[in-house]
């Protein structure tokens, strides 16, 4: 029996066990959107713009664990959806697009609603096809859903002629995947790893780094019990967090421009840094010529690209990070742990003291919410247990300082691209994937303007997402910088015209809540978090507030700038102890 191929499309994707797409109809994709009108089994989100579909993917694949999946028209539809795609790719997170195209005897033709997304996509696909012949439909969407989610994830690109789908031919569904051009590498060269072992065993001052690899390896149970093993301080770069407990003795937060203190002290004074599923990003490394300057580098990924790119490393070893660490473990198991174990006392005793000389904090206030404050308490009500997602700036890196990860897969945020805009539509996405957790978008009044839109998508379809506006009525991280290097010029970051949150939300059906001074922000949280519906909170914070501590740009990780209000208020809390 024949099919065309928009059935062939939705039956392939009943193969790949996809039960939720995210997307937006347009003239050359109704064929499939026709289908899916009586399909039972794929549920289609209809989304309010197809950056919003694409960021949702991403948000789902981040929580599930599985490729996300995207479905928009051709032309101005395909080429919304770059943005997130570029975003997935940076972050390394598994998806497949589908777009519409212009039939095949029409392309390059400029007809209407085409545009090359194939070309335009290449630089930030991890892979791309154009399905030209039907005959090859089913098998270049099981090539897809293999690419995107196997070896270093990423999103894949398949753009679909309208003739194409309209076709008919016999389905005939590849069961195994074989791409003669991609072999990704699972198992690590024994040797090196062996050498790892040794210097690991031998080293008085190591530091774990830990990043995104991570969790999309699945190897946080293999991470912690290598740290716990080896007595060894973590520190997790921003797509890292939650792959170790945020709230254990060995954690150090994250490190880098605005890491903790004692992470980027650890790292400049340590003998060996066990890099591990990360890329050694600038934010996180500063001045490379000063990066860790006494240590040696063991470097653990997937992706063979990834390692020397921006550090030279003694050891690397190219592998699944979940299957080199078991290796790992089991050989320094077999080794005498007694010869590292006193050295360490002392080296983690250092850490300590780093700990204790600049902790995490900020000044307090009785008369205006700090935004700290705010993801506190969030981080209080919801015991750890939320997953988090944030916007882009300021109030993502209050996010990653003050709410304590203790899970994989419950913080996403868009580390590599920085993208405004993309917590919200992220977080409709995790409830899809997640529907029985509390899902909070912590978000900033600028980056929250980006897709509000989506509004409606969650309205709709009921979901009870809740939405932290830490509102300070400007483009809070650009005019930090412009306070602090361009003498306090804010040239075009205020938001004079900010609209009332609360009647946004109303007006799309959502609940609205505010909170103006500190008293009210605890029993917003609360009431927020009670109602089965989706919730705008707005937090009118601090607008002088800036994020500390702060590496400046070109400057040594070690070389941290401090707010001297936090250094005033803490010297008073330990006058006051004394006395």
């Amino acid at each position: 029996m024949k099919m065309t191929g928009a059935e062939i499309f939705l039956e392939s994707l009943k193969r790949e066990k996809v039960k939720h797409i995210f997307g937006y109809p347009g003239g050359v994709v109704l064929n499939i959107f026709d289908l899916l009108y009586d399909d039972k089994k794929l549920q289609l989100i209809l989304t309010r713009h197809e950056q919003g579909a694409v960021h949702a993917a991403d948000g789902y694949a981040r929580v599930s664990g599985k490729a996300g999946v995207a479905l928009v028209t051709s032309g101005p539809g395909a080429t919304n959806t770059v943005t997130g795609i570029a975003t997935a790719s940076m972050d390394s997170i598994p998806m497949v697009v589908f777009t519409g195209q212009v039939p095949t005897m029409l392309i390059g033709n400029d007809a209407f609603q085409e545009a090359d997304i194939v070309g335009i996509t290449r630089p930030c696909c991890k892979y791309n096809f154009l399905a030209n012949n039907i005959e090859d439909l089913a098998e270049i969407v099981r090539d897809a859903f293999h690419i995107a989610t196997s070896g270093r994830p990423g999103p894949v690109l398949v753009d679909l002629p309208k003739d194409v789908t309209v076709a008919k031919t016999e389905f005939i569904w590849p069961e195994k995947v074989d791409i003669r051009s991609y072999r990704p590498k699972y198992e690590g060269n024994k040797f090196m790893i062996k050498k790892a072992a040794d210097l690991i065993s031998k080293a008085t001052k190591p530091v774990i780094v830990a990043g995104g690899g991570v969790i999309l390896s699945g190897a946080s149970k293999e991470l912690t019990a290598l740290a716990k093993l080896t007595d060894t301080p973590v520190t997790m770069t921003l797509m890292g967090l939650g792959c170790f407990p945020g709230s254990h003795k060995l954690s150090l937060g994250m490190p880098g421009m605005h890491g903790t203190y004692y992470a980027n002290m650890a790292i400049q004074n340590a003998d060996l840094l066990v890099a591990v599923g990360m890329r050694f990003d600038d934010r996180v490394t500063g001045t490379i010529e000063t990066f860790a300057p006494n240590a040696k580098i063991i470097h653990i990924d997937i992706d063979p690209t990834s390692i020397r790119k921006n550090i030279p490393v003694d050891v690397p070893i190219v592998g699944d990070v979940k299957r080199v660490l078991t290796v790992l473990n089991k050989l320094l198991k077999d080794n005498d742990q007694k010869q590292w174990a006193p050295v360490r006392k002392k080296w983690l005793k250092q850490v300590d003291a780093w700990k204790a000389e600049h902790p995490m904090s900020y000044a307090e206030s009785d008369d205006v919410i700090k935004p700290q404050f705010v993801v506190e308490k969030i981080h209080e009500l919801t015991k750890g247990d939320a997953i988090i997602t944030t916007e882009v700036g300021q109030n993502q890196m209050w996010a990653a300082q003050f709410y304590k990860f203790e899970k994989p897969r419950q913080w996403l945020t868009s580390g590599g691209l920085g993208t405004m805009g993309y917590g919200f539509p992220a977080a409709i996405g995790a409830q899809f994937a997640a529907p029985d957790k509390l899902v909070i978008d912590i978000a900033g009044d600028g980056s929250i303007q980006m897709n509000i839109q989506e509004l409606a998508t969650a309205v709709i379809n009921k979901l009870p997402v809740k939405v932290a506006i830490l509102n300070n009525r400007f483009l809070g991280m650009v005019r930090q910088w412009q306070e602090l290097f361009f003498d306090e010029r804010y040239s075009h970051t205020g938001l004079d015209v900010t609209p009332d949150f609360v009647k946004v939300a109303e007006a799309y059906g959502a609940v609205g809540l505010r909170a103006t001074k500190p008293s009210e922000v605890v029993p917003v949280l609360k009431e927020a978090f009670k109602i089965n519906k989706t919730v705008f909170m707005d937090f009118e914070v601090d607008w002088h507030e800036k994020v500390y501590p702060m590496v400046p740009a070109g400057a040594s990780i070690d070389h941290m700038l401090f707010d001297e209000s936090i250094e005033k208020s803490a010297k008073k809390k330990k006058l006051r102890a004394v006395k």
